[in-house]
């Protein structure tokens, strides 16, 4: 059993931070790893953003599809995650410019 399904302490309030600015995530729009940690008040972390991601039970309720690496693409991961994301954005009408690249000139939600 892995140790974040044996962990029932709440979550922290950088957790809770992070989750919120995902919820604020238009759809049609995507964010940044850094940019949701940098409007979370913790620049800096965008690493901490994809373990959230990974690993909080709480990251299943909000728009985690929403969320791409500094480079515009989706993040590799193993599984059908990638896939997932990237049917979930097109069905939000965000377009890609190449193979797994989100085109952020129309699409980077800028708050």
């Amino acid at each position: 059993m892995s140790r974040s399904l044996l962990d029932l302490s709440p979550p922290s309030e950088s957790h809770l931070k992070i989750l919120d600015v995902i919820r604020r995530i238009p759809k049609g729009r995507v964010a940044t790893y850094g940019q949701v940690a940098e409007l979370a008040g913790l620049p800096g972390r965008a690493r901490l953003v994809g373990h959230i991601l990974r690993n909080n039970p709480m990251a299943a309720n909000v728009p985690w599809h929403r969320v791409i690496n500094a480079a515009g693409k989706i993040s590799v991961r193993s599984g059908e995650g990638p896939q997932m994301q990237r049917r979930r954005l097109r069905a939000e009408g965000v377009t890609f410019t190449a193979p797994g690249k989100v085109n952020l000139d129309r699409h980077l939600w800028r708050r």
